[in-house]
């Protein structure tokens, strides 16, 4: 640990002097409070089981669960020990969760009793597994969360830099599987002090932790509402109606929003006749209405960004009042440059590739040099992402690259590749694009554009629950068109911007 180094786990230790009995966690589902210096206590229990587990430096931590205390407890004693937290997202198929964890060679692993049945019957897929635990104390078959926070031993926290490994977050399947994004400490204090900055956090927040820490937008809000001091009130599994009263009750002052959390929540507060006023700041991907409609309930400010998990979550960021339609202007540390296919800069007012440099950028995918190379080439992170500056340095995002096309359904991140693989498993399908598309309710919607082999049918319904059954369900189609034949340009290819341009609305 160098003279200049920072950790979550000092975070933790320097809370729990300056916050030391104030609340810094609630669990809404049993009410379960811990202050930030009981925060720390039962961090430092976890780390001595984790040790006594064999836990090391740079070993990873699995966790399939929905966000609860010990989740975020998990991260506070990975942290002690220099260990990395991977966090599946558990709305994944199980084979796709069991190549995540395989992936980056989880060591131990955590769940929640929803997920271990079929966790059990893949038991024997996760070959660098083990030993798996219950999430939740005294909840489901597999090794209790209480055993280890048993242990009576000392252990010394590890020595452990700013540079060193905290979280993998797998993206989405740019190129058929997906990939860990590795982030360190460094990330997350950055990433903690950019929003406290934003969005104006004190002591006195309190954060309605509706995102999955498995998320980084969920797991660097909680982050930085602790880094701050505020509190964070958990909910495991949301719902508006329950989320509005909490609002109420508990004077909920910010929250991250992905469509259609605001949205719902809002029309919860008029049926409920909820005063959420309360409310001073969300940050999110809202739509134009949703977001004037929420500052004129509450006068509050909705805040927009641009990021990815790439970029601990921010390269930009502003109120939307100060430019609609803006991605707001780049944060404090971050270099953002804009590039065309040969990797110049591109004039003000023109579009080319957002780039990024600066503490924010993470560490690289586990274990893809290659991919890593191709990334970080002349000293930035090309994000695949397009986007334009205006005269006044607000960014407005302007779609993805060709070869890395993305679709954003209420804020998840799918690729078209990895569905279309599955659409064509289909006896029934010849060839198939997928697109995105406006959607009234996720903002944006996935669309299966479809030819037919010759002789064959089969309905929307069906070909959606096909595909349904064997990806995750966030990633199936909500749209499917079937056409006589897709649109190919003079080489014989599918034109897919002529696809878009004829079949692009729901």
């Amino acid at each position: 640990m160098g003279l200049y180094d920072l950790s979550f786990y000092d975070l933790i230790n320097r809370n729990a002097v300056t916050f030391a009995g104030c609340t810094c966690w609630c669990e809404v589902d049993d009410d379960r409070q811990l202050t930030f210096a009981e925060y720390k206590k039962q961090v430092d229990i976890l780390a001595a089981g984790f040790a006594q587990a064999g836990i090391q430096k740079g070993d990873r931590i699995g966790i399939v669960g929905k966000n609860s205390l010990e989740f975020f407890l998990i991260y506070g004693a990975a942290a002690f020990l220099g260990a990395i937290v991977l966090p599946i997202n558990w709305r994944l198929s199980i084979d796709e969760i069991c190549y995540n964890l395989n992936d980056c060679e989880a060591k131990i692993l955590f769940t929640d009793e929803e997920f271990q049945v079929t966790l059990k019957e893949k038991r024997e897929k996760l070959s660098s597994v083990k030993e798996i635990f219950n999430l939740k104390e005294d909840k489901g078959n597999f090794l209790q969360f209480a055993s280890l926070m048993d242990s009576s031993s000392q252990t010394k926290p590890a020595e452990v830099v700013s540079s060193d490994g905290f979280v993998i977050i797998h993206t989405a399947a740019v190129a058929g599987q997906p990939r860990g994004a590795l982030l360190s400490h460094a990330n997350m204090l950055n990433a903690n002090v950019h929003f406290a900055y934003y969005l104006g956090l004190t002591q006195d927040d309190v954060h309605l932790n509706l995102l999955p820490l498995f998320h980084v937008g969920g797991l660097f809000m909680a982050t930085s509402v602790f880094h701050a001091g505020g509190l964070n009130l958990n909910m495991s599994k949301f719902d508006a109606t329950v989320a509005a009263n909490l609002i109420e009750e508990k004077k909920v002052s910010v929250f991250f929003d992905f469509p259609p959390i605001l949205d719902s929540v809002l029309k919860a507060a008029v049926s409920e006749n909820c005063n959420i006023s309360s409310l001073n700041a969300i940050v999110g991907l809202g739509t134009p209405e949703v977001i004037e409609q929420f500052e004129t309930a509450t006068g509050g400010k909705y805040h927009v960004m641009y990021g990815q998990t790439e970029t601990s979550c921010l390269a930009t960021m502003g109120k939307y009042s100060d430019m609609p339609g803006s991605a707001g202007k780049t944060i404090l540390l971050a270099d953002v440059e804009l590039v065309d296919e040969f990797d110049k800069p591109v004039p003000v007012g023109e579009v080319g590739e957002i780039t990024v440099r600066g503490p924010m950028v993470f560490l690289g995918y586990w274990g893809l040099d290659d991919d890593n190379a191709y990334t970080f080439r002349d000293g930035r992170h090309h994000t695949g992402d397009l986007g334009r500056f205006d005269a006044d340095g607000y960014l407005f995002y302007a779609g993805r690259k060709a070869e890395k096309e993305l679709i954003k359904p209420g804020g998840e991140n799918v690729y078209p590749a990895e569905v279309e693989k599955i659409v064509l498993q289909h006896p029934a399908i010849a060839k198939t694009v997928v697109i995105g598309v406006p959607d009234p309710k996720w903002k944006e919607g996935i669309k299966a554009v479809c030819q037919l082999n010759e002789g064959e049918t089969v309905t929307s319904e069906e070909l959606i629950s096909f595909v349904g059954e064997r990806i995750a369900r966030f990633k199936k189609p909500q749209y499917v068109e079937f056409v006589e034949a897709l649109p190919v340009t003079k080489e014989g290819s599918i034109d897919r911007d002529a696809v878009k341009s004829l079949y692009g609305k729901a």
